[in-house]
């Protein structure tokens, strides 16, 4: 779909003033967001609303495609709840239908739909966790089969009439893949058809996602337009890179931090993130005001070290997601491996085979995938006993408990008969 959108046609109804509060909502509305198209109308409509008293209604959709949120999806999240802060009904909508169909946004193949058993068991963790960032009391929570079933085959050929085959082929992906002589399966268009159409169900005036999702959003634009509905307008957020700098957060690359991993766990990966992701951690991330964050900034520019500014976020978002005091002892417990020391929650290990060279120890202990690996470790001085580095790379231990370290972070407590 063309970058450029048409402005809906001026409803019949009356113009309102733009007041301070409703330049301080926009100012809000806009903060780390990529586009909000279109713009004009978005602050009308917040107008209308600060004028009438009538909360705008403001939709996020979520497939359940994995068990876990991650801190990716909480930059829309972030803007939900900033939006909610505001006095607008939120509507977090679980994707359940079109999960079925498989998002094909940013891909160069067909997605394998999920089974309705997989899509269940990722929908009973969703929300709850959304909750950790979202206000559950003023959070309209809906699933889109309640409207996509009921449907049935006459109602979607009925919807697939009010949008063009060539509007759809102005997708960027579709049309590559139909240039390279790649398959598109004919439900992959239904996808933003239904992804559109949840739009018209819930009457939305803006829709929230990533940039990957623009040609989505508009879909649903244009369908509620067609319908007889104030189109919505769209606002979409940058995607998070992921702990490695260069892809986007995704469980599936391993660069992600999940919200429902230990506190421990979430402190260190987010004091791995290089210095200059840091700041745009803190701008999707954090809920510190940019005045607060321009201040951090110039002082670490002025010489600060940039890991009391990583720390300041590290804690900030584990406190979120746990509590200030997990945040602490994760604070303690990372300065205390840094340290070299042993940190509280060493997992336990028991093995047999008495006496055992070091290389067959490490790897049963699962700190290394292979005796080559530990090996490795042991000739760069990664390898620790009881605190102790190892420098024989022939060392065989007794039986006995000892504490086995590898690198900075991996640990085991081993009970060796």
């Amino acid at each position: 779909m063309s970058e450029n959108v048409t402005p809906a046609t001026p409803p019949a109804t009356p113009t309102y003033p733009v007041t301070e509060e409703v330049r301080a909502a926009l100012a809000v509305t806009l903060r780390g967001c990529e586009e909000l198209l279109p713009q004009p109308e978005w602050t009308a409509k917040l107008a209308r609303s600060q004028a009438t008293g009538v909360p705008l209604r403001i939709k996020l959709g979520l497939d359940p495609t994995a068990p876990d949120i991650h801190l990716g999806h909480t930059v829309v999240l972030n803007k939900l709840r900033q939006l909610q802060d505001l006095g607008h009904q939120v509507i977090f909508l679980i994707g359940d239908f079109t999960s079925t169909i498989g998002d094909p946004s940013g891909r160069n193949t067909t997605r394998p739909p999920l089974t309705r058993e997989q899509i269940e068991t990722n929908a009973q963790t969703y929300y709850k966790q959304a909750s950790l960032v979202l206000d559950p009391a003023r959070t309209e929570i809906r699933y889109n089969s309640e409207w996509c079933d009921a449907l049935g085959a006459r109602g979607m050929i009925q919807l697939a009439a009010r949008y063009t085959v060539a509007r759809m082929m102005e997708r960027n992906d579709f049309a590559e893949r139909f240039k390279a002589g790649t398959p598109i399966s004919v439900h992959e268009f239904l996808y933003p058809l239904m992804q559109g159409y949840d739009s018209v169900a819930l009457k939305s005036d803006l829709e929230l996602g990533g940039t990957d999702q623009k040609f989505n959003l508009l879909v649903g634009r244009a369908l509620q337009a067609e319908y007889g509905q104030e189109p919505q307008c769209i606002l979409t957020m940058p995607l998070l890179e992921g702990l490695d700098g260069v892809e986007k957060m995704s469980k599936s690359k391993g660069n992600y931090i999940g919200i429902s991993e230990p506190a421990n766990a979430m402190f260190a990966k987010l004091l791995s993130i290089s210095d200059t992701l840091m700041w745009k951690y803190f701008q999707l991330l954090s809920f510190r005001s940019e005045a607060e964050i321009a201040t951090l900034k110039a002082q670490v520019e002025g010489g600060r070290n940039p890991k009391d500014a990583k720390v300041l976020l590290a804690k900030e978002i584990t406190t979120r997601f746990h509590s200030a005091a997990a945040a602490e002892a994760a604070e303690a417990d990372f300065n205390n491996r840094a340290r070299g020391g042993i940190p509280d929650d060493v997992p336990e290990v028991t093995l047999s085979g008495a006496p055992l060279g070091i290389g067959a120890l490490l790897k049963q202990a699962n700190l290394v995938a292979s005796g080559s690996e530990a090996m490795r470790m042991v000739e760069q001085g990664g390898v620790r006993v009881d605190g102790n580095v190892v420098s024989d790379k022939g060392l065989k231990l007794d039986a006995g408990t000892f504490v086995l370290q590898v690198g900075k972070r991996k640990f085991a407590r081993v009970t060796l008969a």
